[in-house]
């Protein structure tokens, strides 16, 4: 059996965008939607039915999977994983009918290494490098840990 190698190139595809959409390449973006004055590092995958608004920022190596929509004037740090699969029957699950959604808020700020499972942060609210998100944050402030508490108002 002949060893063969796969190469697949990083592409955008059918992305829909506002004004000053700015990419810097490697990037793998498709079928999702930016709003004006958006900006993605390099190293990222935003997968399809994601939707970012204004004036928000995603930096270099992170993961935005299906199903998350980030508000307006939101910073997404470096290498931060957002997750909509919950492995509820303990794998990975390919039925994206069990796949559950993220909502981010507006003013958002979200440090590096963190991950987000499916929750929804409201505005105005900072989450601290390296949190991991499991619960909804209802409450303007700031958060941090694992799982991501609320340490400030």
């Amino acid at each position: 059996m002949e060893n063969q190698v796969k190469e697949y190139q990083s592409k955008i595809i059918d992305v829909e965008h506002g004004k000053n959409f700015t990419v810097v390449q490697p990037v793998n973006i498709y079928s999702c939607y930016f709003g004006d004055d958006c900006f993605v590092g390099p190293f990222v995958e935003i997968q399809k039915n994601v939707n970012i608004g204004n004036r928000s920022r995603i930096q270099s190596h992170c993961f935005v999977c299906e199903l998350v929509s980030i508000g307006d004037d939101c910073f997404v740090g470096h290498g931060v994983m957002f997750i909509n699969d919950l492995f509820k029957d303990g794998a990975p699950s390919y039925d994206p009918q069990d796949w559950k959604k993220t909502n981010i808020g507006n003013n958002v700020s979200i440090g590096s290494n963190s991950t987000i499972l499916p929750v929804d942060i409201c505005d105005n609210a900072i989450i601290g490098a390296g949190s991991v998100v499991v619960k909804d944050i209802l409450i303007s402030g700031t958060y941090a840990g694992n799982p991501a508490k609320l340490i400030h108002k």
